[in-house]
C-alpha cells in the first residue's frame, strides 16, 4: 500500500513543537512583582510592549476589582454572575447594594454604569462613571466607557478625547485604536 503522507509523523511533530513553543513563551510575558504600586504598574503599562501590557492589565484589574471586604466581593460576584446570565435587573440590584454599602469601591460604580448603559439609561450611566472616575481616574475601562457613552449621545468630539486619554494610560487597549480611527475627524483640538 502506498503511503499518502510519507512525512506525516515529521510534520505533526514539527507543528506540535511550534504550537508548544508559542504557548509556553507568548511574547516572553513578564511576571509582575507583587510589590509594585498601582502608580508603578500604570507607568509600566504605558511603556510596555504588547506581551507585557497583558500582564500589567491583569494585575491592575485584579487589584481594582477587590473591595477589601468578603461580603462586598460576594455581592460583586453575584452581580457579575447575574450579568453573565443577562439578568440585568438582578445584576443592577446587586451592584446597587454594592455601591450603597461600599461607596468608595470604584469598580462597583463602573460595573453598574455598564449595566445602565446597555439598558439605555445613559444619564444614570454618566453619573456612575463620574463616581468611578472620581475614585479612580486611571481606570481606563471607565474612561473607555465614558467614550462609548459620549458616542451614544452624539458627542463624538468628547468621545475622541476620552479615547485619547485611554490610549495615554493603556496604549494597547484592544478597542481604543479602532475607536480613535473611527472618530479621527472629530479629534481636532477637543478637550475632555
Amino acid at each position: 500500500m502506498i503511503e499518502l503522507f510519507p512525512n506525516l509523523k515529521s510534520i505533526v511533530t514539527a507543528v506540535f513543537c511550534c504550537i508548544t513553543i508559542l504557548h509556553i513563551n507568548p511574547a516572553k510575558a513578564e511576571v509582575v512583582p507583587s510589590d509594585m504600586s498601582d502608580a508603578m504598574l500604570l507607568t509600566a503599562l504605558a511603556e510596555a510592549e504588547v506581551g507585557s501590557a497583558v500582564q500589567y492589565t491583569r494585575e491592575l484589574e485584579s487589584r481594582w476589582n477587590k473591595s477589601g471586604s468578603a461580603t462586598m466581593d460576594l455581592l460583586l460576584r453575584r452581580g457579575e454572575d447575574a450579568w453573565k446570565r443577562r439578568d440585568i435587573t438582578q445584576a443592577l440590584q446587586h451592584f446597587t447594594a454594592l455601591t450603597d454599602h461600599a461607596p468608595d469601591f470604584a469598580w462597583a460604580w463602573s460595573e453598574r454604569a455598564r449595566l445602565y448603559f446597555v439598558s439605555g439609561r445613559f444619564g444614570q450611566a454618566a453619573v456612575d462613571l463620574e463616581h468611578a472616575l472620581a475614585l479612580n481616574p486611571n481606570d481606563y475601562r471607565s474612561v473607555f466607557a465614558l467614550g462609548r457613552l459620549m458616542e451614544a449621545i452624539g458627542r463624538p468630539e468628547r468621545a475622541y478625547a476620552a479615547y485619547t486619554l485611554v490610549r495615554s494610560i493603556h496604549p494597547h487597549h484592544e478597542e481604543v485604536t479602532k475607536s480613535l480611527e473611527r472618530l479621527e475627524r472629530f479629534g481636532q483640538g477637543q478637550a475632555l
